[in-house]
């Protein structure tokens, strides 16, 4: 009875969880591709959440089979002329197309369709991103802190470099900061690099400069992270702790910004992979995702629906890679097909898109691999 306890909690408390969140992105994502599709005139045969054998689907009066697949774990959007859910052209089946069948295919589309119709996946990523952002801000606010330094830490990278109890820090590398979660997020991913620090002291304004030190902390659930730190803190006295309120148009503007903040943060993230800055540990998989589900679910929906947001957002930014099979793959191939004048041929689209294949299944082995090392580790 305990086992079944146990599975049945694990269940609830992680797989569905996960299940209900990544197939929320896959739908907004493939929705993107859909709706694009049909006012472009591209006919669409499935549109499938979940990959494998047919779970449940119907048949709508265009033609399109709307379906729930076995492996919840992504999903596509079918074209007329599709070899498969890729969207690799069949070219037998285009060569024996009529003109007004191949006016309907995908491949037999102008480009620019084609590319809007493609980047229309990763855009609503992003839209739904700012979306879920702005009705947070909306409805709670958020916490802030003025970046008054309440303490440095003994023999820390601020105490080295001269930052001083009551220093007010008004720029970091010449930009300037409002918020110490500003300085935070600024300095969290650069361990290793040279940053200045302009903090105002009686009046007067001095710059510091220092290199964030490479930690590794540990969050409430016990997921560790590698962050870089200076060794300074706030507290709820000296920093002017305060609750942030916003109007809808506020809102909608700071979830723009908040967006903005986690693709150059995924950006310098993989600056910092590529520098030797930090550690390729942090790339997750579906095991870490689905574990970071069921912890933010513990802590209610305003928390599922932030940890959809920063999803939403990296799904768009990985499918924008320039890897043949990824949306960034096919408006690669558009870019040269725009200068070139005509499409690659089939034979060297086809060594692309198994090129591309293999290079997304090593990054999805090695950041399973990532999860199951943090799990046991």
């Amino acid at each position: 009875m305990a086992s079944l306890t146990g599975i049945f909690g694990f269940l609830t408390g992680y797989i569905v969880p996960f299940v209900l969140v990544l197939s929320l992105l896959v739908f907004v994502h493939e929705m993107g591709h859909y709706l694009v599709g049909r006012l472009s005139g591209i006919r669409i045969l499935a549109f499938s959440i979940g990959f494998g054998p047919e779970i449940a689907g119907f048949t709508d009066g265009h033609g399109t089979r709307w379906k729930l697949s076995l492996i919840p774990l992504g999903g596509y959007v079918r074209f007329f002329g599709d070899e498969d859910a890729s969207s690799k052209p069949d070219a037998e089946k285009l060569a024996e197309m009529t003109d007004e069948e191949r006016e309907q295919s995908f491949a037999g589309a102008k480009l620019w369709k084609r590319a809007a119709t493609v980047a229309a996946g990763p855009i609503a990523n992003f839209i739904l991103a700012i979306a879920i952002f702005a009705v947070l801000f909306s409805i709670y606010g958020r916490p802030v802190a003025d970046p008054v330094v309440a303490e440095v830490k003994p023999d820390s990278v601020a105490a080295q470099a001269g930052v001083l109890p009551g220093d007010l820090l008004v720029a970091i590398d010449g930009s300037k900061v409002t918020t110490f979660d500003d300085v935070r997020r600024y300095v969290s991913i650069r361990p290793g690099h040279h940053i200045v620090i302009t903090v105002e002291r009686a009046g007067e304004r001095h710059d510091l400069p220092m290199v964030p030190q490479s930690t590794v902390m540990t969050d409430q659930f016990g997921n560790k992270m590698e962050i870089g730190i200076i060794g300074i803190v706030t507290n709820q006295e000296v920093g002017h702790f305060r609750q942030q309120t916003f109007t809808p148009l506020q809102a909608l503007g700071e979830g723009v910004r908040q967006t903005g903040h986690i693709v150059t943060g995924t950006f310098d993230y993989i600056g910092n992979l590529l520098g030797g800055y930090m550690k390729a540990d942090q790339l997750g998989g579906p095991i870490r995702v689905a574990q970071a589900s069921g912890q933010m679910a513990s802590l209610g929906v305003a928390a599922v629906l932030q940890l959809a947001a920063v999803l939403s957002v990296s799904i768009g930014l990985l499918n924008l890679m320039p890897v043949p099979v990824l949306d960034g793959g096919h408006l690669m191939f558009y870019a040269i097909e725009a200068v070139r004048g005509r499409p690659l041929g089939a034979g060297a689209q086809d060594i692309a898109f198994r090129i591309g294949l293999v290079m997304v299944l090593s990054l999805m082995v090695f950041a399973t691999w990532n999860d199951i090392s943090a799990l046991i580790g």
